[in-house]
């Protein structure tokens, strides 16, 4: 089985995303197309950049994950496809490579344009698919076009520190409305070192003073926090969505303060 994923700022009812799947099926009749996302904020580089990183690892090697978000942010934007660690990942120039995490070993190559204007105006169903099926059917991440190492690299936003005071920013709000923050399991260990704590949603209004190791810890409609699958805090209310009763979106600041 060859697997190839999808993430997409689309419309779940644009013909974009039939169009693509139908492509790459009628060149790689075995491939089995996954839907990672369909739902990314337009021009959600961020969004989509903390989707393919925390889901293409689960896939097997030699996967090809075609990331169809912000791929015309700007006239000549080249297409990309990068080959990082045992993965293929297909992309514009836009600069989302530089968020998909550190890499023992990264190939990168700028891949040949379209001949015609019509097909340049929709690169995932012209460029994206057909390097999609040569990397299904054995070619070499070499031989789809030229190695480029100065591509465009955003870099992930960062907790920040200050005396016993760690400041984070949501960087993701799930299907519940939790909110998922760039403060890690690490960091907060690091720093706060076994002290009491308090946790502030956007102010000093919404307080949290516990960890949960469950989200069923807390009573139905109360606010907690809890490390996640992926070890970054998240803030939720249980049975209730944080993103609609707190107002949060990404951007927001959560604030830890240590005694």
């Amino acid at each position: 089985m060859r697997f190839v994923t999808l993430t997409s700022d689309w419309n779940k009812d644009d013909y974009y995303t039939g169009a693509v799947k139908g492509r790459i099926l009628s060149s790689c009749e075995e491939a089995e197309i996954v839907t990672l996302s369909s739902r990314v904020k337009p021009f959600g580089i961020s969004e989509a950049a903390m989707i393919v990183r925390n889901s293409s690892n689960h896939f097997p090697p030699g996967t090809v994950h075609l990331i169809a978000v912000g791929t015309d942010p700007e006239p000549g934007c080249a297409m990309l496809a990068a080959g990082i660690d045992d993965h293929f990942y297909i992309t514009a120039d836009n600069g989302i490579l530089g968020l998909l995490g550190d890499a023992e070993k990264t190939e990168v190559v700028q891949l040949d344009p379209p001949g015609d204007q019509a097909a340049a105006s929709f690169p995932e169903l012209t460029i994206f698919c057909k390097a999609a099926c040569s990397l299904l059917n054995g070619t070499p991440l070499s031989k789809l076009g030229k190695p480029v190492e100065n591509f465009k690299k955003q870099i992930p936003l960062r907790a920040t520190l200050e005396n016993n005071t760690i400041t984070g920013t949501v960087i993701y709000i799930d299907s519940y409305g939790n909110a998922i923050t760039n403060i890690s399991r690490e960091l907060f260990d690091r720093i706060g070192k076994d002290r009491k704590f308090s946790i502030y949603v956007q102010s000093k209004h919404y307080r949290i003073t516990k960890i949960n190791r469950h989200y069923s810890e807390t009573s139905a409609g109360d606010l907690l926090a809890v490390f996640n699958s992926i070890n970054l805090l998240e803030i939720a209310i249980r049975s209730g969505s944080a993103k609609d009763l707190l107002n949060l979106d990404t951007d927001s600041t959560v604030r830890v303060e240590f005694n």
